[in-house]
């Protein structure tokens, strides 16, 4: 559903003109506006900002919603099955070693 809300509007805005998803560029170029989205939450956070259009939410919280909106209309403009992906992706971490907290513990676990 978010998927097919945050692709129509960004299609309806014109941020997906004819033929644009056929371009190789397309894809990385939209990848780049993801990071750019998580690069102003991180810096939100880092300052404490709250939002600027959205004056009584925390930019972090914000500038996150703006990373999503990014990646549901990036999936929908290629067809993706991202719930379906997520919804497996969850299930197959679920049973990683390296997911768990004891994996954590360990010297050479991963800290983060």
């Amino acid at each position: 559903y978010l998927q097919l809300v945050c692709h129509t509007a960004a299609f309806d805005a014109g941020w997906w003109p004819a033929g644009s998803t056929e371009n190789p560029l397309t894809f990385s170029s939209k990848i780049a506006l993801v990071h750019s989205e998580l690069s102003e939450a991180l810096e939100a956070d880092r300052k404490s900002l709250m939002d600027d259009k959205l004056p009584h939410r925390p930019g972090r919280e914000v500038e996150l919603a703006d990373a999503l909106i990014r990646i549901f209309d990036l999936a929908g403009a290629y067809g993706m099955d991202l719930a379906g992906a997520l919804q497996e992706k969850l299930a197959y971490n679920s049973g990683r070693a390296d997911h768990k907290p004891e994996a954590r513990a360990e010297t050479n676990g991963k800290k983060y």
